[in-house]
């Protein structure tokens, strides 16, 4: 296609085609009522469900994955009022447990672990509304023809921390035998993409920057040399020479722009104003640059550059800041420095599938039977039997596609005799007791699942307004083009998806890694959506919506559509090239991380929103990444071991 008004229809773009895409419902909500209307005749709790099938494996679904169909809309029908005033009257499951907790994800599964560590005979039950385990830690499995098996996460990355794992989560990573530093050094491989010569690059739209045009990051890597060659990078970029000039003073310059002022007096400065801003009124650059660098911030903190404060741009190593003069410390987001994280960061290692890996361990610890195998290697190609998740008499059981609609202290919260959970499952409602009560789930949701909750507890819950995000997941039957064009992936500040990546290269047990641009790969897309110019949360809010009522043949038109744009002057066919697509939509991702722009950080520590939403209530507790203020799994795994430390007394 050429042309800056020609457009491909449906039918260049592949839409037509029969792919591996449409394992979900044509359609958005599904109310509770539906479900009601749609499930069989009443049952026990403990009939044959989904997950009890022999061929039950949600990894290798296509389509809509995330937040799918069915795992919220009764939690959306509680939200607004109207879930039992269609909902049958819930029915008892006999067994009393000593804890249920609220959702299978990281926080959740660890929470298990360490009560069940320091009560081995107790009997624990895990209700998650999705048709996984792992929650935001999701595993992306696509076979290929001749059973060649790849994996990508649908979440949560990689182990990676600004701060050095806490005792209690490096004990976990140990007691699971993951040793990060060891693996990262057996098992990454980034000689293979090396070795082809592949780049990164970036891809200027023609709605955002006038015409399409893919460049790649300058020809010193090719020559050998190291890093970017900025001037001949900027030489090819659809840009004006004016934007030219200033983005290679932001990026090489030394000026300091703010003379006169300390470190100190710099650096509170700059923690008051959005990058956006001190691109556009203290540097003093065209406005043609800020779409250059909008999106910069999007994979971090799920908002663009004009809400991020400047100092933790700063911390991040975005540029314009090398002549300013600015002692190492802290910035006040999340504790980076301009030379690396403020105290060393952690260790780092990403599994073919994320942290789901980390999931499947900690259920292979909880319930051996469901996942194979004795090891961090065979783990990650290992089949989980679904059905052994939730088996009659177990100690511990998993039961996936709940909803949980209610949690409530038996008799007065201070005198609690015990908690009563109630799920929605398959069009029924059903009750279980147990002794205590973790919930797991994330903040927002909570003060509707436990209306009675303190109305400043309740208030605080819902500050936390989570990060929605996108990840995808797209099958190919080969990556020529990409070697044919020299690039490993693309940024595209502009585009539906702002980046596209090969898959990562990583070795472990008996999983390889693609070798020959030949063989069948997956590729990641990342979208972020979000609101310029509204406040953090405001955006958070308006891009939940967005994902929330957005369809699948949307995201499906957008991937094709930009992946024909980026890769085809490389041959890329999007009609024909495409194999499967996994769309893992996540409407409530990463946890809210205070932001100095919006969040006073002058209050004292107890009264921050978190500490107040996360505190006990009778035999009910609370623990999720959301309780600590961090995306990060290392936070998950805190938050679980806190609550069971706050049971345990």
């Amino acid at each position: 296609m050429s042309g800056k008004d020609k457009r491909p229809s449906d039918r260049d773009l592949g839409m037509d085609r029969d792919i591996d895409r449409r394992d979900f419902l044509n359609g958005l909500a599904v109310s509770a009522a539906a479900l009601a209307a749609a499930a069989t005749d009443a049952r026990a709790a403990d009939a044959p469900v989904a997950q009890d099938r022999p061929r039950y494996y949600p990894p290798q679904r296509t389509g809509m994955r995330g937040s799918h169909p069915g795992s919220f809309e009764a939690a959306h029908d509680l939200r607004d009022g109207k879930f039992w005033q269609t909902a049958r009257k819930p029915e008892d499951v006999d067994t009393v447990y000593d804890l249920i907790v609220v959702g299978g994800g990281i926080s959740g599964l660890s929470a298990a672990y360490f009560y069940r560590a320091a009560r081995p005979d107790a009997k624990i039950l895990i209700l998650d509304n999705h048709d996984d385990f792992g929650g935001h830690a999701k595993r992306n499995e696509f076979q290929f023809a001749g059973g060649r098996m790849e994996l990508m996460n649908g979440g949560t990355m990689l182990i990676d921390s600004p701060r050095p794992y806490s005792a209690v989560a490096d004990g976990l990573m140990k007691s699971l035998g993951i040793d990060p530093l060891a693996l990262a050094k057996q098992c990454n491989k980034p000689e293979v993409y090396r070795s082809l010569g592949l780049q990164s690059a970036t891809f200027f739209d023609r709605e955002t920057f006038g015409t399409d045009k893919l460049v790649v990051d300058g020809e010193g890597r090719r020559r050998g040399g190291e890093g970017r060659n900025l001037k001949s990078f900027l030489d090819r970029a659809p840009l004006t020479d004016k934007v030219k000039a200033d983005i290679l003073r932001i990026e090489e310059g030394q000026d300091d722009y703010l003379p006169g002022l300390s470190s100190a007096e710099k650096k509170d400065r700059l923690s008051r104003v959005s990058y956006r801003d001190f691109l556009l009124n203290i540097a003093k650059v065209d406005p043609g640059v800020i779409p250059f660098y909008q999106t910069r911030t999007h994979g971090e903190w799920g908002i663009g550059i004009d809400a991020e404060p400047a100092l933790d741009c700063w911390g991040l190593g975005l540029p314009g800041f090398q002549g300013m003069k600015l002692d190492p410390g802290s910035a006040p987001r999340m504790g980076y420095t301009a030379a690396g994280y403020a105290d060393g960061g952690s260790y780092r290692f990403h599994f073919p599938d994320g942290n789901a890996t980390i999931a499947r361990l900690l259920v292979r610890k909880l319930i051996p039977a469901a996942m194979p195998g004795s090891s961090v290697e065979d783990v990650v190609t290992a089949r989980a039997d679904y059905a052994a998740l939730d088996r009659k008499g177990a100690p511990v059981r998993i039961r996936l596609s709940c909803i949980v609609v209610g949690a409530r202290n038996i008799g007065e919260p201070a005198n609690s005799r015990g908690v009563e959970v109630a799920y929605a499952r398959d069009g029924h409602v059903f009750r279980a007791h147990g002794v205590h009560c973790v919930l797991a789930s994330w903040n927002m949701m909570i003060p509707y699942i436990c209306p009675e909750l303190p109305a400043a507890q309740k208030a605080a819950l819902h500050q936390l307004v989570k990060v929605p995000l996108v990840y995808t997941t797209v099958a190919l039957d080969n990556w020529r083009a990409f070697q044919k064009l020299g690039i490993q992936g693309a940024s595209c500040p502009g585009g539906y998806f702002t980046g596209i990546q090969l898959n990562s290269t990583v070795d472990i047990g008996s999983y390889r890694s693609v070798r020959s641009p030949d063989e069948p790969i997956l590729v990641h897309l990342t979208r972020t959506p979000c609101k310029p110019g509204l406040p953090e949360r405001d955006q958070h809010r308006a891009g939940r919506y967005e994902l929330l009522s957005t369809p699948f043949e949307t995201f499906e038109r957008n991937i094709r559509d930009l992946m024909g744009r980026v890769l085809g002057g490389g041959g890329f066919d999007p009609a024909k090239d495409i194999r499967g697509i996994m769309v893992n939509r996540w409407p409530h991702g990463y946890a809210y991380e205070y932001n100095p722009l919006f969040d006073d950080f002058d209050m004292p520590a107890d009264q921050l929103p978190h500490m107040v939403g996360r505190k006990p209530f009778g035999r009910i507790f609370i623990a999720n990444s959301d309780s600590g203020a961090g995306a990060y799994t290392s936070t998950a795994i805190d938050q679980g071991r806190r609550a069971i430390d706050e049971i345990l007394g």
